[in-house]
């Protein structure tokens, strides 16, 4: 069997849900995986644990005993989710394990998001979202009311959101994924939030690129006189900005369209009802996320609409500098024609003299010779030296002058 086939084949069975009973927590972080980040902690992991990982693996499941680690590699992202059965009498919220601890102490700056879940069976649930902390609490009934979901999503000291989940009627299996959704939805919030600081960034640069496009819009407006030379090279130097500016954002962007389009199919996924008067889970988390998200889209169109008004220009700018170069080239036609008839002129003028003098030099050669006749006794009549002369010189000048024509035709 061909290994990519079966690489391919097993995409189904990628990435599983832990299955557990409560009560327990869930302790998950997630990582921006770079500058081998995922393959440190996979050492610090295997140190710890007394397993080594297979690094090139998605994702891995190691049992620890009373324990269950979870591993998984994404494409930009890292996760570690620790299931740890809840004691009777432990508290709701304990302090992360010490092997977690210590990972998110090192990588602090990586950390992108951290979450605890709190697995309570319904026996055990006081019916008071306030009594386990939180404050003005979203809720909501989900999986078909066979669970209910709480959570402030406000942050500890120490950087975590906690979410408390009672169980009614979920088995292993259901509980798994249903934990499984709540982690994702935190998670791919958090990485589709990292666009907004680019989108901010962005939005004060598209401000100065808007109004320098207007100023050349301008110039190419009321400077129709002067050359297109200058408004070209300042047109193509803020494409070229614009073009860097949308290489380093598009990448980002994308993925926030992506990580979104997760959370929002996450959401969906929960089925969830409404548990007296408080927010719904879901409801709470779209009405502010949302606003992210579309900002964030927002800011990409400007950019992409930016850049396509600066290549009209550009295409408007270089069409009229392709006129001015014909147009120069026409003029610059012009005077080769100019100059080539003023030389047709002289050239016609000269041949003119140059007949005048042939014609002059060769009556002057039959008059000589007249005379010398004369001299030596042939006494030849001026009107018959007129009659002979006249004809003959007019002859040798219209000769002349086809012999001059018929070299330049050739």
């Amino acid at each position: 069997m061909h290994p990519q086939r079966a690489r391919l084949h097993n995409e189904l069975h990628a990435r599983p849900s832990i299955y557990f009973e409560e009560p327990a927590h869930l302790h998950h972080y997630a990582f921006l995986d770079g500058d081998d980040i995922a393959a440190d902690i996979l050492g610090r992991v295997a140190e710890v644990v007394g397993k080594t990982p297979d690094i090139e693996a998605a994702q891995e499941i190691l049992d620890l005993g009373d324990q269950t680690l979870k591993w998984e590699r994404h494409t930009e992202f890292f996760t570690l989710t620790l299931l740890v059965p809840k004691p009777a009498q432990g508290e709701p919220w304990p302090s992360p394990p010490p092997l977690l601890a210590e990972i998110a102490a090192e990588h602090s700056r990586a950390l992108i998001n951290a979450s605890l879940i709190l697995v309570e069976a319904e026996t055990a649930w006081g019916g008071d979202a306030e009594a386990y902390g939180f404050r003005d609490p979203a809720g909501s009934s989900v999986g078909d009311g066979d669970a209910t979901v709480w959570s402030d999503f406000r942050l500890t000291a120490a950087g975590v959101n906690r979410l408390l989940l009672v169980n009614r009627g979920l088995n292993a299996f259901r509980l798994g994924r249903m934990t499984r959704r709540l982690l994702e939805i935190e998670t791919y919030r958090m990485m589709a939030s990292l666009a907004l600081p680019v989108a901010k960034e962005m939005s004060l640069e598209l401000r100065d690129h808007e109004l320098e496009l207007g100023e050349l819009s301008e110039r190419n407006t009321e400077d129709e006189e002067e050359s297109s030379r200058p408004l070209l090279a300042a047109i193509s130097a803020l494409s070229a900005r614009l073009e860097r500016s949308g290489a380093r954002s598009r990448q980002r962007f994308s993925a926030t369209e992506a990580y979104a389009r997760i959370v929002f199919n996450r959401i969906e996924e929960l089925r969830e009802e409404r548990l007296g008067d408080r927010p719904r889970l879901g409801t709470f988390i779209l009405r502010r996320f949302r606003p992210t998200v579309h900002y964030c889209a927002a800011i990409n169109q400007r950019q992409e609409s930016l850049a396509e008004s600066v290549a009209r220009l550009n295409d408007l700018l270089r069409t009229r500098a392709q006129v001015e170069i014909e147009e120069q080239n026409s003029e610059i036609l012009q005077s080769l024609n100019e100059r080539t008839s003023s030389q047709l002129k002289i050239q016609k003028a000269v041949e003119g003299l140059s007949i005048i003098v042939i014609s002059y030099y060769l009556f002057s050669l039959f008059k000589l010779g007249l005379q010398s006749l004369g001299a030596l006794g042939v006494a030849i009549e001026p009107s018959v030296a007129a009659a002979v002369l006249g004809p003959l010189g007019l002859g040798i000048i219209g000769l002349l002058a086809w012999r001059i024509q018929r070299v330049k035709n050739h």
